[in-house]
């Protein structure tokens, strides 16, 4: 039914700013492939990460009804896009009722996991505040079924990993080395490995409810069923 309504498909390179603040917007865009962040610059250019998107999230759905954004949108890997007229998503809702529900409780997940990366940044230390952000993108992306038990690929720098749990780029390298020697978790170009699932979760106080996931992506975060 959505997939009737995308309008085009946009390739967008690395690091590139996809949407910028305050733009006046009549679409939306879905991510079909790569990994997406919103971001805030001060007015010294200093980026903060303020969320991450992978495959089946849309980026700016709640530019729908306010029309502009209040931060950018940018491509932290390679991304393709499935772009949206707002005209034809109002539409849709007025003739498929029960999509409306579907939009809605995008936004409130994506609320939800706002809620939790607040509550890291201001309860946990910085190596659990790495272990939770690491627990919760490997719990999203075996979710969406583009991640095994073990390893993934963010697509990040260690800078990227210090705009998201607030900590800086030194302190990072050291909660890195800090996974790495208690054999939790390893990090290099990009790709996290995880190597002790459970202690990860506990070192993190992760408790993944917030994510709304169905039992069998559950399941499979801990049955270590490889995907494709």
């Amino acid at each position: 039914m959505l997939s009737d309504l995308v309008f085009e498909k946009r390739e967008i390179e690395a690091r590139s700013t996809i949407v910028r603040r305050n733009e006046e917007l009549d679409i939306s865009l879905l991510c079909m492939s790569g990994i997406v962040s919103r971001q805030r610059d001060d007015r010294k250019g200093r980026r903060q990460l303020l969320s991450l998107h992978f495959p089946g999230d849309f980026l700016d759905l709640h530019a729908y009804p306010l029309k502009y954004l209040d931060h950018d949108v940018g491509a932290l890997s390679d991304v393709t896009l499935a772009v949206f007229k707002h005209a034809d998503l109002r539409q849709l809702q007025y003739d498929h009722p029960d999509l409306t529900r579907k939009l809605w409780f995008a936004t409130l997940l994506d609320a939800a996991v706002h809620r939790q990366w607040i509550w890291r940044i201001g309860t946990l230390r910085a190596v659990a505040r790495v272990a939770h952000f690491f627990a919760e993108c490997h719990a999203r992306l075996v979710g969406i079924g583009i991640a095994d038990k073990s390893t993934f690929d963010l697509a990040l720098k260690q800078t990227d990993i210090a705009e998201v749990v607030g900590i800086t780029a030194i302190h990072t390298n050291r909660v890195l080395r800090e996974l790495r020697e208690r054999e939790v978790a390893y990090f290099k170009d990009g790709t996290v490995e995880i190597a002790d699932l459970k202690e990860l979760w506990k070192l993190a106080e992760f408790e993944p409810s917030y994510l709304y996931l169905d039992d069998q992506a559950l399941a499979r975060i801990w049955s270590g069923e490889a995907v494709s």
